[in-house]
């Protein structure tokens, strides 16, 4: 039986470990296949019974595991700790112990959620489906040195720093041209080449490595054109691979043409196995125990899990299907805006009948 280290984390995270327990029972009872989730403490949470976002029993079991599943971590609650006792810092870590370095977010809109988008109705009337994949080691968010300086006459200077390697990459980069074989064979490539060093290197490296993959249209774009074009015709993009910042700035933003945090699952992988899958809400607190939580995100992890950590893609499709399905009856949580508004639990179970 696979084994999976699952981590709640906080806010909705505790509402929707039920959603993925259900499923859990669901799955080995129609197909008879099982995987055991071994709960772990993770962020805020693990910082209030052990004084660590990321406790060492946690890492050793995620380590052990086929697969890490994390609902969400943070909270005001534990905002004004110093860095190192974050909630944020905890998935940090994680990320970094399991050598992940390339997180996979597919942004897709029903046909039955327009309504939703922050862009015109005849701009997604067919609905969206585009993959984000961001690098996640290098860049900004890791690179060396960083800090906060006091100067000598008092003033304070803060650094950080941008690098990346051509080795790094080309290994997230091949991930990219990978899929884009596999779907309409067109590559968008994001950087901001025209000012940074490091995004010069980006493209040369992609560039280079793009003979190898004659049939792959590639293009390139600045960031704040690929932001724009985002906006104004989504529908030219298919995959796209950018750089740690970068990507994440431009995933959220494609958040908003779907409407809602509550529909996007993601998916960070390595070169080995365990791979770490998340939706990409946050904890929202505001919400925690009130059975208000979308849980279509945790869903499409759930399916991203099967598809890439277990190849069990029949599954994953049945599961996302059940859930278009649930959602052309009308029903939906409070965020989607639906005919007919349900909680949690209730909508989870909707899903479970379709499926």
């Amino acid at each position: 039986m696979y084994k999976v280290a699952f981590l709640p984390g906080d806010g909705i995270g505790q509402d929707l470990k039920e959603v993925v327990k259900l499923f859990r029972d669901k799955i080995e009872e129609k197909y008879g296949f099982s995987f055991e989730l071994n709960e772990l403490p993770i962020g805020g949470k693990a910082i209030d019974s052990f004084g660590d976002p990321l406790p060492p029993d946690t890492l050793k079991e995620c380590k052990k595991s086929d697969a890490v599943f994390l609902i969400a971590v943070g909270g005001p609650k534990w905002d004004n700790n110093p860095p190192n006792l974050r909630p944020e810092a905890g998935l940090l870590k994680l990320r970094k112990s399991l050598n992940v370095f390339c997180n996979i977010r597919p942004i897709k809109l029903s046909k039955h959620l327009t309504h939703l988008s922050c862009l015109k109705c005849e701009t997604v009337d067919k609905g969206l489906d585009i993959i984000i994949l961001r690098e996640l080691t290098e860049g900004l968010y890791f690179g060396e040195p960083r800090g906060i300086y006091t100067q000598p006459d008092g003033s304070k200077v803060a650094i950080n720093t941008m690098s990346y390697s051509s080795t790094t990459i080309e290994k997230f980069a091949k991930i990219g041209f990978d899929l884009a074989m596999s779907r309409k064979k067109s590559l968008t490539s994001v950087d901001k080449a025209n000012v940074l060093e490091n995004s010069r290197l980006w493209r040369e490296v992609v560039e280079n490595l793009s003979k190898s993959y004659p049939e792959v249209k590639l293009d390139h774009l600045y960031v704040d054109n690929a932001a724009l074009q985002m906006i104004y015709n989504p529908n030219q993009f298919d995959v796209i691979i950018t750089e740690n910042l970068f990507g994440d700035i431009l995933s959220d933003e494609a958040a908003a043409l779907v409407g809602s945090l509550g529909l996007l699952p993601s998916a960070s992988i390595g070169d080995n196995k365990p791979f770490l899958y998340e939706p990409v809400h946050g904890s929202a607190p505001s919400i925690a125990g009130k059975n208000m939580a979308n849980p279509i995100a945790t869903i499409f992890s759930i399916a991203l899990m099967l598809r890439l950590s277990f190849e069990r893609n029949d599954i994953a499709f049945d599961l996302e299907n059940a859930v278009e399905k649930t959602l052309e009856m009308g029903i939906g949580t409070a965020d989607l805006k639906m005919k007919n508004t349900i909680g949690t639990r209730e909508f989870a179970n909707e899903v479970l009948k379709n499926l």
